[in-house]
């Protein structure tokens, strides 16, 4: 979703401020870019470029192109387009300067180089010649300075210093130390290679990403994003916790095509703020669960955010398969942030609020719910056999066509290219970043710091899973803190996952592992735009509402260590342990969900009353033990199986003494009033 939609959206609700909506709109055009407001002939032309640069993507996803032309391509586009679209800075926004013209041109003629240079190129990528490597070096400056533009000056600088490291490798400390690379080999590498910008992250950018993203474009456009949200406002109704709810299960609807945080937090915000508002929420806590219900969209099926689909191209499965692993870990998820709205009606006092309903839920459904076919078509074609890029243009073909159900969402002409050219335009900041990504992705590879990198992390856990799992979620995390969750999470699938599958780890389950971290940096400061955005719609503390945000996901993303450090725990990807059945899968999905219900109760400071310390006390152990079963492996050399059942009987029997104990003092007191 483009910050003009998000903007129309806040435009519904007058119990917005004008102020809030200048504030959310900063933070959407953070994730997605600030782009030039651009008129007459020149928007056109711009435009213009963006629908052809869908059309070529619908193109080669019906027909067969070459890696070789695609990738670079896609890459030339999205150059041209950023150039043309996103200023060198806010002093020159809204306007297009010759320097912007030259750049634009520019990448188009390093791209037009390396396509038509065609085999002949590709032989002497270890030796170019001397105009290779000026165009290759020119074509790398335009990606970081694109990336710059397009998404600030993180990623860019991230980037410089893997060059720096390729470079300098011989004059470094070991254990960092290694031969170093010449320029010439160095641009070979990033440039004509399919390893370095046009390897793997580009791959997937100039074929599912881009395709998801008209995808959703073409469902904002029919007004399905709508559609999701008045059906969960009405269908949630009649009880305290029924705000909660509505936002909760709208942001699962909204997130699931959408996949950006950001924009399903602001989306959600300018409607649901006010009812949340008259439910007795405050500010920072509203702002919390509408973050937390927009970090959900990265989360969801069947888009799960741009790094879903680096996770099949990293691992080698189908994109079908990374959705069932999703599928278990989404349901965890949302349960914590359901949990958590029960527990915030006893603790906030949450009363009774009226939802306006325009028409009934069946009437709703009846009019507008072939809009429901959209969140399931693409699974649907998948399970037929279709190949992720073949089911995602059919799933646009279709969401075109079941527009025309009814004119007021039907799709004609004027609306449907206007809804092409902005899917091409939203996945431009997502490109320059897989672009970028490519260098140091290339880096990696030619200079095997993965594996150094992995050593390291394991001889400072001593060979310890349980360290080394918490070693790495603390790096996935650091390095979110200042680059996109896309970045974050290829950085690391390179450089941190090996220390985990060396330990024994399944490959899926590590890259998984990562994957969710690299997600919670999105509520953490100082890039925790889901939460900033939040706090602006409801005037709350930017701060303390990322604080609330933190509180209602962290029992979720806790998750994540089940299935690496416990030996039945990849069955939470519903995949069979090596040495398991099918009761042990069943058992750590139930412990698990125990573990989350503990941790959110002990987050809330309330069960079916206000807990006491030590009750809280009791609630957090039992929850780590269920979640963390690792604990005792880090505190202990000789791990075995019995520890591990050891924890998860001891972790819910504490659950269930403090449950029991909770429903004995409401007995003899009564309900207490939050």
């Amino acid at each position: 979703m483009s910050a003009d939609s998000a903007r129309d959206e806040l435009k519904s609700d007058d119990a917005v401020s004008e102020e809030a909506l200048r504030k959310a709109e900063k933070f959407v055009e953070e994730e997605e870019g600030a782009v030039n407001r651009l008129s007459g002939w020149f928007w056109y032309f711009i435009m213009g470029v963006a629908l052809a640069m869908t059309l070529f993507h619908l193109y080669a996803a019906y027909d067969i192109v070459s890696a070789q032309i695609l990738r670079p391509v896609h890459v030339g586009f999205a150059l041209f387009l950023i150039y043309m679209m996103f200023p060198v800075s806010e002093r020159f926004r809204n306007k297009v300067y010759f320097w912007d013209v030259l750049l634009a041109i520019a990448s188009i003629v390093t791209i037009w180089y390396l396509i038509q240079g065609g085999e002949e190129l590709a032989d002497r990528s270890t030796l170019p010649f001397a105009l290779d490597i000026w165009m290759g070096g020119a074509f790398i400056v335009l990606v970081l300075e694109a990336a710059r533009r397009s998404t600030g000056p993180i990623m860019p600088v991230v980037a410089l210093i893997f060059l720096a490291y390729a470079v300098f490798g011989p004059y470094l400390p070991a254990p960092w130390t290694h031969r170093g690379y010449e320029m010439d080999r160095l641009i070979g590498q990033l440039y004509i290679t399919l390893e370095g910008i046009f390897g793997p992250a580009i791959d997937v950018s100039s074929t599912l990403i881009i395709l998801f993203t008209i995808f959703g474009a073409i469902l904002q456009a029919s007004g399905a994003g709508k559609f999701f949200i008045d059906f969960s406002f009405n269908m949630m109704g009649g009880k305290p916790t029924s705000a909660g709810r509505a936002v909760t299960f709208a942001s699962f609807l909204l997130g699931g095509p959408s996949g950006s945080g950001v924009a399903t937090t602001v989306t959600l915000g300018s409607i649901a703020w006010p009812m949340l508002k008259r439910s007795g929420y405050r500010a920072e806590d509203a702002g919390g669960l509408l973050a937390a219900g927009g970090l959900g969209a990265i989360l969801s099926p069947p888009v799960l955010g741009a790094a879903a689909f680096l996770i099949a191209e990293f691992l080698g499965i189908s994109y079908l398969d990374v959705i069932r692993m999703a599928v278990i870990p989404t349901c965890f998820y949302y349960l914590a942030l359901f949990v958590m709205v029960e527990l915030d009606a006893g603790r906030f006092g949450i009363h009774d609020v009226t939802i306006q309903k325009k028409e009934s839920l069946w009437a709703m459904t009846r009019t507008y719910g072939f809009h429901f076919s959209s969140l399931v078509s693409i699974i649907a074609f998948l399970l037929m056999g279709f190949s992720p890029v073949t089911s995602v243009f059919w799933s646009i073909v279709m969401a075109i066509a079941v527009s025309f159900f009814r004119r007021d969402t039907a799709l004609y002409p004027k609306k449907l290219l206007l809804a092409l050219a902005n899917g091409s335009v939203a996945t431009l900041s997502i490109a320059a970043t897989c672009a970028a990504a490519g260098i140091i992705v290339g880096v990696v590879t030619l200079t095997g710091l993965g594996l150094k990198f992995s050593a390291i992390v394991i001889g400072y856990a001593g060979g310890n899973l349980a360290l080394t799992a918490l070693y790495t979620s603390l790096i996935v995390w650091i390095i979110g803190l200042a680059v996109p969750v896309t970045a974050s999470y290829i950085i690391c699938a390179v450089i941190a996952a090996p220390a985990l599958t060396q330990l024994g780890v399944p490959a899926f389950a590590a890259h998984m592992f990562i994957f969710y971290y690299a997600v919670l940096s999105e509520v953490s400061p100082p890039t925790a735009l889901s939460p900033f955005a939040a706090a602006a719609i409801t005037g709350g503390d930017p701060y303390k509402t990322t604080l609330q945000s933190w509180k209602y996901t962290l029992p979720a993303f806790l998750v994540p260590f089940v299935f690496v450090l416990d030996p039945a725990g990849v069955g939470i990807l519903l995949a069979m342990p090596e040495s398991g059945s099918v009761m042990d899968v069943v058992i750590v999905i139930l412990t698990t969900g125990i573990g989350i219900g503990a941790l959110a109760s002990c987050a809330q400071n309330w069960f079916l009353r206000k807990l006491t310390k030590p009750e809280r006390l009791a609630l957090l152990i039992s929850g780590v033990l269920l979640l963390f079963p690792g604990i005792l492996d880090a505190m202990s050399d000789a791990m075995t199986e019995h520890h591990l059942i050891y924890a998860k009987i001891l972790g819910v029997g504490v659950f269930l003494a403090v449950i029991l104990r909770q429903i004995l003092e409401r007995r003899r007191s009564g309900p207490v009033a939050g």
